[in-house]
């Protein structure tokens, strides 16, 4: 059988289970429909480094709140990124709200249909483009995440340990990528990864390419994609100053628009760094003279790169002294948009220490 059949044959194979298996998803169109390029974008977005699971209620949230691109390019950027908390890396949402403007200022309120196009705009890369142009366009784009490469790196037995084996396993994705139907033979892809292809214990008896996959023939399913050993995180360590004044409010100010959780409302800290603050050199630090400073305790946090370990401080001032920021009732900080970080800063303050949970 020539490659040309035999990849012909695979793309119906997995085509004929996913029309018989196909997830029902909030931002997929029904079978035989085109997809809005509007909600691929939003859940390729909020998929990013988030389950599916989470990412359900988020959608709709959006989807309700503004139906239209055209609606989220004229939100408030501090209504997105308050609906955005709980899914973390908040650059995404920093940046869906830059292309959304983008789209209805440039673009007439559509998407490019083109990968060249999808890739002008703020927070698309080449995973994101392929994917909308595949799936809403149903152009023979080629889209790899993290499922489709597991699926792929079984299938034709690609043994190279990731992150070096990835350039191998696009390649074959591009080699077995149809012209007929690709978005659905890349939603096919990702289906088959998340309910067979699994990490864990792959499902190899209800696999539409059971016969065909190198890596069950060889005995070696689950092993694979082989991943190199990861570095171990790096700890970094800061001051956060909680500072009331005498109505109870508390200073909040606004994190730098570029940086990790840029944007987003924060109780002031210190730079974090690799070395712990000494007591003095901390308080040099602190935005505002305040009295009676006092421990409240350490919040733990982990983020993608490193661990970081703030020292939480109390202080007071009279008055609402004039700070860089703006001074909230702790019962109004569900109107600002705190990342996670800064809500277990609040629990450790109130007396309510959090534990080192993990979040993104």
């Amino acid at each position: 059988m020539s490659l040309s059949s035999a990849n012909d044959a695979l793309t119906g194979a997995l085509l004929g289970w996913y029309d018989r298996h196909r997830r029902i998803l909030p931002w997929r169109a029904p079978a035989g429909r085109r997809a809005d390029p509007y909600h691929v974008w939003l859940s390729e977005i909020m998929l990013q480094q988030t389950t599916v699971a989470t990412v359900k209620s988020y959608f709709d949230d959006f989807v309700a709140r503004w139906p239209r691109v055209e609606d989220l390019a004229v939100a408030d950027l501090d209504a997105v990124l308050h609906a955005w908390q709980g899914l973390g890396y908040y650059a995404r949402a920093r940046n869906l709200h830059k292309c959304a403007q983008a789209v209805a200022g440039d673009h007439g309120g559509r998407f490019p249909d083109t990968e060249a196009g999808l890739l002008s705009l703020p927070g698309i890369g080449p995973y994101t483009a392929a994917a909308i142009a595949a799936i809403a366009f149903d152009i023979p784009a080629s889209p790899v995440d993290g499922n489709i490469e597991r699926v792929t790196a079984r299938l034709r037995r690609i043994t190279e340990p990731l992150p070096g084996g990835k350039t191998s396993i696009q390649a074959a994705v591009r080699d077995l990528t149809p012209s007929r139907r690709p978005g659905d033979f890349a939603q096919a892809m990702m289906d088959l990864g998340a309910m067979v292809c699994t990490p864990r214990a792959p499902k190899c008896g209800l696999c539409p390419w059971h016969d065909p996959c190198a890596a069950r023939a060889a005995g070696i399913a689950a092993d694979l994609p082989a991943r190199a050993p990861k570095k171990a995180k790096p700890t970094r360590h800061g001051v956060v100053f909680w500072i009331k004044d005498a109505k109870g409010r508390v200073l909040l100010r606004r994190r730098a628009e570029r940086g990790l959780l840029g944007g987003m409302m924060e109780v002031p800290s210190t730079d974090w760094r690799d070395d712990p603050w000494e007591a003095d050199e901390a308080a040099g630090e602190a935005p505002v003279a305040a009295d009676g400073w006092q421990a409240a305790g350490e919040v733990r946090h982990t983020f993608t790169h490193f661990h970081l370990r703030l020292a939480v401080v109390c202080g007071t001032v009279a008055g609402g002294a004039a700070a860089d920021g703006i001074w909230v009732h702790p019962r109004d900080f569900g109107a600002q948009a705190l990342p996670t970080l800064m809500k277990k800063v609040a629990k450790a303050a109130l007396g309510r220490a959090p534990g080192g949970e993990r979040s993104s």
